[in-house]
């Protein structure tokens, strides 16, 4: 199959209209990440994870009013974490951004978390001024991957545990359909499943057995015991972005297919412990067609797929935690 182009950055932000912004703590191993997309003419949500911590996501659902978003954020420090949508919101209604009521604007800021309180201190998290930084800080540009923003403490491969865990981290991609379709992708990586290159069938990250080795999902699942269960610590998170003008119910279904691209790239997902959502949201800068929605469903499958794989790619160690190319080569 021929494979699709990326776009010039190979990030969500070839999607003209998005930018993307960090706060990074590597003392306190957490941060936050914000996706700018004022001019959104609609998003979604998709929630399957057991374990989710969201803010403003009940807003996008099919039966509502709003249906579309000014911003979405992805953030450490588990529940605390919801907080620094607060200084989004502060950045958003400073430049004048939000949804129009008869009073003043209200920005529509949704937000996801991720359970990062077991890497560095367990007292810091990302806050209002946190999320305010990160919002000044979005760009059109590159965008930093790796161990940055939501992606600071985040860890994978924890089926046995954190001492078998690897460091995760935020990746990005993007990929250019015909008729000029552009669908970005950027996925920060907490799973505690495996993660594996669905191009090859290869483990490019799991628990961690000797040197150099990871040991296999049926080897891990056998050697699980109550304690590794009880540790709800895990999540991935997942935001795409298209060009395309898509209607609300439209991108219900992206959203589900960036799922698909999640569940290749991590085994387990899914799970009562992991807080998994996928983002969807149309910029409506294109006109499509109907058939065009099977197109853009498959860009954002793979999108994610590129996407978590180079947040474990770009990924360094923090915190004693190993990323999977430092394990690799101990």
């Amino acid at each position: 199959m021929t494979a699709f182009l990326h776009g010039q950055r190979n990030a969500i932000t070839d999607v003209p209209g998005i930018r993307v912004g960090h706060y990074t703590d590597r003392r306190n191993a957490t941060g936050c990440t914000v996706i700018l997309c004022p001019e959104a003419t609609a998003a979604a949500v998709d929630v399957r994870g057991g374990a989710p911590g969201t803010r403003e996501t009940d807003v996008l659902a099919l039966p509502n009013m709003v249906r579309r978003c000014h911003a979405v954020l992805f953030t450490g420090g588990s529940a605390f974490g919801l907080a620094a949508a607060d200084g989004v919101m502060r950045w958003c209604a400073e430049h004048d951004i939000g949804f129009p009521t008869a009073a003043r604007k209200v920005p529509i800021v949704t937000a996801a978390v991720l359970y990062d309180l077991g890497v560095g201190n367990h007292l810091a998290h990302p806050g209002a001024r946190e999320g305010y930084l990160a919002a000044i800080r979005a760009r059109r540009g590159a965008v930093a991957e790796g161990s940055v923003g939501a992606g600071t403490g985040a860890t994978i491969a924890k089926l046995l545990g954190a001492e078998h865990a690897l460091k995760g981290g935020l990746g990005t991609s993007s990929l250019v359909g015909p008729r000029g379709i552009v669908v970005g992708a950027l996925a920060v990586t907490n799973a505690v499943g495996s993660v594996f290159d669905p191009a090859t069938g290869e483990c490019i990250a799991g628990p961690r057995g000797e040197p150099g080795q990871f040991l296999a999902i049926p080897e891990a699942l056998e050697r699980r015991t109550a304690r590794m269960d009880a540790l709800l610590e895990n999540t991935t998170l997942v935001c795409v972005a298209t060009n395309a003008t898509l209607e609300p119910h439209h991108l219900q279904r992206v959203a589900a297919h960036a799922h698909d691209g999640f569940a290749r790239a991590v085994v387990p997902a899914h799970t009562n412990g992991d807080g998994d959502i996928a983002f969807a949201i149309s910029m409506g800068a294109l006109a499509v067609e109907p058939l065009d929605l099977l197109t853009i469903g498959t860009l954002a499958a793979q999108a994610v797929e590129i996407a978590v794989l180079r947040s474990v790619a770009f990924a360094t160690g923090l915190k004693g935690v190993p990323s999977a190319t430092e394990w690799r080569h101990a």
